[in-house]
């Protein structure tokens, strides 16, 4: 399971596990107000709790992934599955136990800032949201 498109960086910051950033549209210079990234979770990968001030939309190109707001049940992802996330909704994401996972993500609204950065996923947090 893999990436339709190359796998990008290796992630170092705000993520537990491995996972691959491959930026597809950075945006610099403010032209379209949204940057567009693919990112490649192996199994039991995440990314830290974080939020976006202008909204986040993820795409899912493959494998089994789970998406979690604070306070919320996890939500099992599949290949096709589109999540929107609202501005300022304390989250996470990233690959099930037992499964690779890619998703295309898109920050809207980079205009209102980028992500805010959190506190890791704890493993007994994963472990309760993937069981």
């Amino acid at each position: 399971m893999g990436s339709i498109f190359l796998k990008g960086n290796k992630a170092a910051a705000h993520f537990t596990g491995t996972a691959y950033v491959s930026m597809l549209v950075k945006d610099t210079d403010s032209v379209y107000n949204c940057q567009v990234y693919d990112v490649v979770f192996e199994a039991e990968a995440r990314n830290d709790w974080h939020k976006h001030s202008g909204g986040q939309i993820l795409l899912v190109t493959a494998g089994k992934g789970y998406y979690q707001e604070r306070g919320k049940p996890a939500r099992v992802l599949y290949y096709g599955d589109v999540v929107e996330i609202p501005p300022d909704v304390e989250h996470w994401h990233g690959a099930a136990p037992d499964s690779d996972f890619t998703h295309i993500g898109i920050s809207p609204n980079t205009q209102k800032g980028g992500a805010v950065w959190l506190a890791p996923v704890t493993d007994e947090e994963y472990t309760e949201a993937t069981k």
